[in-house]
Formats: C-alpha cells, sequence, structure tokens
C-alpha cells in the first residue's frame, strides 16, 4: 500500500493537469492580447516613439550578458514595430499560430533588449506571456487555423495551460504588493504623495489631491489591492465583483499617472481567472438579449482523462516546474544584495517593484588622463538623449555603462587609456539628493556583473520629505 501510494498522487496530480477545460476563455485571452500588441505597436510608429527610443541615441545601454544584441538602422525598426502589428492581428484571429506566437516573442523581445534605459515591467509581462502562448495551443477553435485545417479544432485544452497563465499573473501581483511593504510607502505615502500633488490640476479631483490623507488612502489601497486581489478573482462567487475592482483600479491608475497601456495589459492579463466557459455563457446571455428565443448555449463535453503519464509529460511538468522556480528566483535575488534595492537597484529590473519609488539624479564625469595630469568634466548630454539620461542618471550599472563608453571615446580620439570618475547625486522618494557611486572610483576600470558594486554607497537612512512635485518615475512611455 504504501509503495503504491506515490504513484497514485502522481497520477491524480497529473489527471487534474490534463483535465479538459473549456477553450473559450484562452481564446478571449489570445484575441485581447494580439489586440494590444497592435494598439501599442501602432502607437508607437503614429507618436514617433521607435525613433525616439531607438534611432535617436547615439548609444544604447545593453543589458549583462546581451551586449550582442545590436539596434537596428531606422528602416529595419519601423519594420520590427509594423511587423508586431502585423502579428498581433495574426495572434488574434489565430492565424499561422505556432509561427505567430514564436516571431512575436523573439521581436517583442528583441525591442525590450535593445536598451536597458527603456525596461517596463509590463512589456517584460507581455514578453513571458507571450513565451508561454508559444507551447498554449489556443488557436484550437475560433482562429482561422482551426478554419483551415478541421483535424486541429478542440473545444477543450487541458488545465495546466490555463494554471500556467494564472501563476504568471499571480507572480505579478504579489510581488507588486510585497513591493509596497516598506516605510517609504505605507508610513510616508511617499512617492504617491509626489506623484498625486502633481496632479492637481485635473478637473473635479484635483484639490483633492493635494490632501495628504488621499496619498495615504491611495497608498494603502494599492498595496491592498495587489497583495489580495488574486485571492478574489480566484473566489467563483466573488471573481465577478473583483474584476469590477481590476477595471477601476486600472483606470484610477490610467487617469491620474502615465502609465500608457500597462493598464489594459493587466485588465486583460486578469482574464485568465475565470472561468474556462465564460465567454460562451456572455455570447449567450448578448443573444438573449437581442433574440428572446434564442437558446442557452450548451456546456462543451469534458472527457475524462485516464492515460497514465509518460516520461515526456514528466519531462514537461519538470520544465514548467523550473519555470515556476525561475519566476520566482528572479525577483528574490535582490534580497542576496542587501541594503535598499530603490537605492542601489541591484536586482531591481524584471521583480515587479511597480512604481515602488521616484527618484531624480545628476551626473558629471570627470575624465583624467594619468600621463598628462589633464581633467575634462564630461555631461552625459553629448552622448545621451533626454529620456536616457533620466534613466541613467538614477541606475548605478547604467552609470558604469557611459562611464566605460566614455573612456573608450576618449581613447578612440587618441587620449590614450583615461581614468573616469562620476559625480552622482540622487534624491529617493523625496529625500535631499546624496551622493550614490563613489567618487573614488575609477569606473573606467570597473566591470558589470551580478556581484554586487561595491562602489555604490549605501542609501542614506534619513525618512523622506516632500519635494516639489514630479511625474518622472511614473514614467511608462516617452510621451
Amino acid at each position: 500500500m504504501t509503495e503504491q501510494a506515490p504513484s497514485s498522487r502522481a497520477e491524480r496530480l497529473w489527471k487534474h493537469l490534463l483535465a479538459p477545460r473549456d477553450i473559450a476563455a484562452l481564446v478571449a485571452f489570445r484575441v485581447a492580447l494580439g489586440g494590444l500588441i497592435t494598439v501599442s505597436s501602432i502607437r508607437f510608429l503614429a507618436y514617433g516613439w521607435v525613433d525616439v527610443l531607438f534611432v535617436r541615441p547615439r548609444f544604447h545601454f545593453t543589458y549583462w550578458g546581451f551586449d550582442w544584441v545590436p539596434a537596428l538602422p531606422a528602416p529595419w525598426m519601423h519594420a520590427v514595430f509594423a511587423a508586431l502589428a502585423v502579428l498581433g492581428v495574426f495572434l488574434s484571429a489565430g492565424l499561422f499560430y505556432r509561427a505567430t506566437t514564436v516571431l512575436l516573442f523573439v521581436a517583442f523581445t528583441y525591442v525590450q533588449l535593445v536598451d536597458v534605459s527603456n525596461y517596463l515591467n509590463h512589456y517584460y509581462l507581455v514578453s513571458l506571456l507571450l513565451g508561454l502562448l508559444v507551447f498554449v495551443p489556443a488557436h484550437r477553435a475560433f482562429s482561422v487555423d482551426a478554419w483551415r485545417r478541421p483535424a486541429l479544432r478542440s473545444d477543450t485544452l487541458p488545465a495546466w495551460c490555463t494554471l500556467l497563465l494564472r501563476f504568471q499573473v499571480t507572480v505579478v501581483y504579489v510581488f507588486a504588493g510585497l513591493a509596497k511593504l516598506t516605510s517609504d510607502w505605507l508610513l510616508h505615502a511617499q512617492p504617491l504623495s509626489i506623484w498625486l500633488s502633481a496632479r492637481t490640476s485635473l478637473p473635479w479631483v484635483g484639490p483633492l489631491l493635494e490632501q495628504r490623507w488621499v496619498a495615504y488612502a491611495a497608498a494603502w489601497s494599492g498595496f491592498l489591492f495587489d497583495t489580495t486581489i488574486v485571492a478574489f478573482l480566484v473566489s467563483r462567487r466573488l471573481r465577478p465583483f473583483a474584476y469590477g475592482v481590476v477595471i477601476v483600479f486600472h483606470a484610477a491608475t490610467s487617469v491620474l499617472f502615465p502609465i500608457g497601456m500597462f493598464p489594459f495589459i493587466m485588465v486583460t492579463a486578469a482574464l485568465v481567472f475565470f472561468e474556462s466557459s465564460w465567454p460562451r455563457r456572455l455570447g449567450a446571455r448578448l443573444r438573449g438579449l437581442m433574440r428572446r428565443d434564442a437558446a442557452p448555449s450548451a456546456p462543451v463535453p469534458l472527457a475524462p482523462v485516464s492515460a497514465a503519464p509518460g516520461w515526456k509529460a514528466w519531462v514537461a511538468l519538470g520544465a514548467a516546474v523550473a519555470y515556476g522556480g525561475v519566476q520566482l528566483a528572479v525577483p528574490l535575488r535582490t534580497h542576496l544584495y542587501g541594503g535598499n534595492v530603490l537605492w542601489h537597484e541591484q536586482g531591481m529590473r524584471f521583480s515587479w517593484r511597480v512604481m515602488a519609488r521616484e527618484k531624480n539624479g545628476s551626473v558629471t564625469f570627470i575624465v583624467r588622463s594619468p600621463t598628462t595630469g589633464r581633467e575634462w568634466h564630461v555631461s552625459p548630454n553629448e552622448h545621451l538623449t533626454r529620456l536616457q539620461e533620466r534613466e541613467m542618471s538614477v541606475q548605478p550599472d547604467l552609470v558604469l555603462q557611459l562611464a566605460r563608453h566614455i573612456a573608450r571615446d576618449f581613447e578612440a580620439r587618441g587620449h590614450g587609456a583615461v581614468e573616469v570618475r562620476a559625480d552622482v547625486r540622487v534624491s529617493l522618494n523625496g529625500r535631499p539628493a546624496e551622493v550614490l557611486v563613489d567618487p573614488n572610483v575609477d569606473l573606467a576600470r570597473e566591470v558589470d556583473g551580478l556581484a554586487p558594486k561595491p562602489w555604490i554607497l549605501p542609501a542614506p537612512d534619513s525618512p523622506p520629505i516632500r519635494l516639489r512635485p514630479t511625474l518622472r518615475a511614473a514614467r511608462a512611455e516617452p510621451l
């Protein structure tokens, strides 16, 4: 009896993961995600953001290990975004689904890798969702592929398809909530106090936004929303009300802050928590409103799972578990560095710390030739666009990249090997500006990597104060 118990538990787990579920919900998710990608790509082309972010910069910040990713010339960068817009339509229509999802994942991820200063949490989420859709056959119904190939058609998908997507969205919300479990956010209502006071010109609600209690109410509401919303979305009884809260919450953030497509992406992502047949039921209700004699939609028959898993199935399950482990480990990695991640930024990216800090900085590079003793003061705007300089000035690894680039530039101009030091002063969540980088360290000799950077100075221990309003850290897109 005891020897068969593990096998029995394993079979029950496998039957749960393979249990058929109505495909309709994932079809709706597929259609919505494709539409968002198309709209976002068209916006980048129409508003000239492709040129601002990818073409005009003379220098591009790269991710560690991805410095081989090139920035394409202007016509090709425009072509990439045009292709993204078309592929988004293909995804919604379910046309050439496998090739479309692979190409979308590669192209969308490439765009994110071109320049670190363009990093946004929600676009990272889109890349992850596209990567998962490569393995989720959400084109087996209500798609051009299913119309062209009847043998492909299926009204069901295994439960693991939905569970994997739910896990990914859960990770985003939970870690975004935990990131707000700080004294700055909960005890000082920062940086929300700074951002809200910059929106006092809004009609109707503008005068309220100067009130401190409003900032505290918004801070605690954001913390409670992020940490609890998944639990409410999982509840069948509370799910409709919870989704209404999702819509209201993200609509409010869209009005208050210039965060681009983020609210739309999160409202779409939350659809994965609904019952798998909700689009059919919604369609039946709409038909019933238009035609009183409309028959209710018949439930999709769900065949029982009887086959025991083979070795390939266990390999696939192992890969899914490994993926989940990575998604948990990456946001937690910052604790290995110690200190305040909002200050030193080591482990900040990919950790879902959404709108968790307001930072402003100024940087001057001091270049010195050890052979002649001559010194130069170099401003970042000699090499960067305004948007790049804004991001670089508060992120130490980007300061390091530009310092090394400046050293190479001086060497190419015939000055030989030079030393590059940086005077970096940063304000975090309204605090007075403090020195971020050790001004005595020659950054031209430092190498980027995953190891802790001893040349980043400790975070200030003073409490935040309320300075003049700014919307800098709420940026989601360049305009």
